[in-house]
């Protein structure tokens, strides 16, 4: 760590992005959380969890990548996981691979609340999200987002499939 002297400060226009991204950062997921909750009654870290189990093999994630996926602890994702168990959507079992490991599985009615859900919140993130960027910049913004990530998840925890 450098003294004062040696700090980089931020120009105002890079403050201006800066605050601006923070913003996003900040605010967007209460838009999609107030969404989902409203039109499906799940969170967004609920829809999330069923998100990611319906695109695994067998609808069944162990908890540890449930949780990488989802950029949540494992305390965190082992209490999503209760609320949904004890709806019915998910179930929890040992990895038949490592006894120690807790695998989660997408039931049929999580699969369904899940279909139920889909439209709203893409009709949600298009409205919020893509709408606001013509192709151009969607390109641009993908190229700025792989930038960023390669510096703060560069084994690619969040984006894994």
């Amino acid at each position: 760590m450098g003294t004062v002297d040696d700090v980089r400060w931020l120009t105002d226009a890079e403050i201006d992005t800066w605050l601006k991204f923070r913003a996003v950062v900040e605010l967007y997921p209460g838009v999609l959380d107030g969404q989902l909750r409203r039109d499906s009654d799940l969170t967004h870290m609920e829809y999330q969890v069923l998100a990611m189990l319906s695109e695994a093999t067998t609808f069944t994630l162990r908890m540890t990548a449930l949780s990488n996926r989802t950029n949540s602890t494992l305390t965190r994702m082992s209490h999503v996981v209760t609320r949904l168990e004890h709806r019915g959507l998910v179930e929890r079992s040992r990895s038949p691979e490592d006894g120690r490991a807790t695998n989660v599985t997408l039931t049929a009615s999580g699969h369904a609340t899940l279909v139920q859900a889909a439209p709203g919140h893409v009709t949600q993130v298009r409205a919020s999200f893509l709408d606001a960027l013509d192709a151009e910049r969607l390109a641009q913004l993908d190229g700025i987002c792989d930038a960023i990530l390669d510096r703060i998840d560069p084994e690619a925890k969040m984006t894994a499939r």
